[in-house]
């Protein structure tokens, strides 16, 4: 290419007559009009040359190479969710399947995140171990579906105690009423997962399942930042709800009045009916929070007296418990037991 030659671009309509060199790879193109365009060489190709410098007649033309234009994509319309008259409230679950209700003592489950209603939602679901959260499944959900979020086995219980959901709604492409964004902390009784009856007929799966709600009719089920009477309510129904859907510990008064000795018996069959599937840590772990909710329950009664019946066996149960006590109620005063009544089987705790 050189100065004088006729050019067209490769990537656009038009030509002219290149007028000079910018640098090695620019050149300067003069079109019909008399406008200076630069260009790439490399997007340039040679049809002719001015008649000035043609040196021989016998140079072959250069044809200018056919461009086909690719057919244009023909673009659908994305189709619009479906919405109903009650989906105007957000209603959003977690639910929790059994992978196979029928080996329910060993089977993984399967979780899903729910969302009934006509926003789409953009979410975080998380877990807490040490004090820090961990991201499980993050996302986009569009309205009136429901979607997989991971599939865990029994072993995995412990790290699923404690859940978070982070959410925001919003509509697209059409008006909406403004939904304040949601932060939702949850606490899931893993006992529960371990008995086929707690997983209910619902409208959202065949199978029976585990609901969480996150939202209820556009009202957070429990928000971070809660007062102290509500956080009280909560106490007070989670231990109404307790009683009557899972067994409790034994605990007895002995003599009268305010100085009446409670005992509290921690054996694993005195608190669960069946503990086919469990591990000796998931034991010892609801072991030691029954201690927790009456140390709890208790903290306040000064100079109550309360009688923790372990037993003796290998003594891991009675190592747990006097590690809490000396570290998260060291200002209560602990012993053992009578050794008449309990052998070497019991701690008595004196609440200070």
């Amino acid at each position: 290419m050189k100065i004088g030659d006729k050019v067209r671009f490769l990537n656009s309509v038009g030509g002219g007559i290149v007028k000079g060199f910018q640098s090695k790879d620019q050149v300067l193109i003069e079109d019909e009009d008399g406008f200076d365009i630069p260009a790439f060489i490399r997007e340039c190709v040679v049809v002719g040359e001015n008649n000035m410098q043609v040196h021989s007649n016998n140079r072959p033309k250069i044809q200018a190479p056919v461009i086909e234009e690719e057919p244009k994509a023909v673009i659908k319309p994305e189709p619009k969710p479906e919405e109903t008259p009650e989906g105007e409230r957000l209603n959003i679950f977690l639910a929790y399947l059994p992978s196979d209700p029928k080996a329910i003592q060993t089977c993984g489950y399967e979780a899903y995140f729910v969302n009934d209603s006509n926003y789409y939602l953009l979410f975080n679901y998380m877990s807490r171990e040490n004090n820090s959260w961990t991201s499980r499944y993050h996302g986009e959900i569009e309205p009136n579906t429901k979607i997989f979020l991971e599939e865990f086995q029994k072993q995995d219980l412990n790290s699923l105690e404690r859940i978070c959901v982070q959410l925001l709604a919003f509509k697209k492409d059409k008006p909406f009423t403004l939904k304040n964004a949601i932060s939702v902390e949850l606490r899931l009784d893993t006992v529960k997962f371990y008995k086929l009856h707690c997983f209910m007929e619902n409208d959202y799966f065949e199978e029976g399942a585990l609901l969480y709600p996150i939202v209820r009719n556009d009202l957070p089920e429990r928000e971070m930042l809660v007062s102290a009477a509500d956080i009280q309510e909560a106490m007070q129904q989670k231990a109404r709800e307790d009683r009557r859907t899972t067994p409790q510990p034994i605990i007895k008064k002995k003599g009268g009045g305010t100085s009446a000795i409670l005992e509290v018996d921690l054996h694993i069959n005195e608190l669960l009916d069946n503990t086919n599937g469990l591990s000796n840590t998931d034991m010892l772990n609801y072991q030691l929070d029954k201690f927790h909710e009456v140390m709890t329950q208790y903290a306040n009664a000064k100079g109550q007296k309360i009688v923790f019946i372990h037993g003796k066996g290998d003594g891991v149960l009675r190592k747990a418990i006097e590690k809490e006590l000396k570290t998260k109620y060291k200002q209560h005063y602990y012993q053992d037991a009578s050794f008449r009544e309990y052998g070497y089987g019991a701690t008595m705790v004196t609440i200070r």
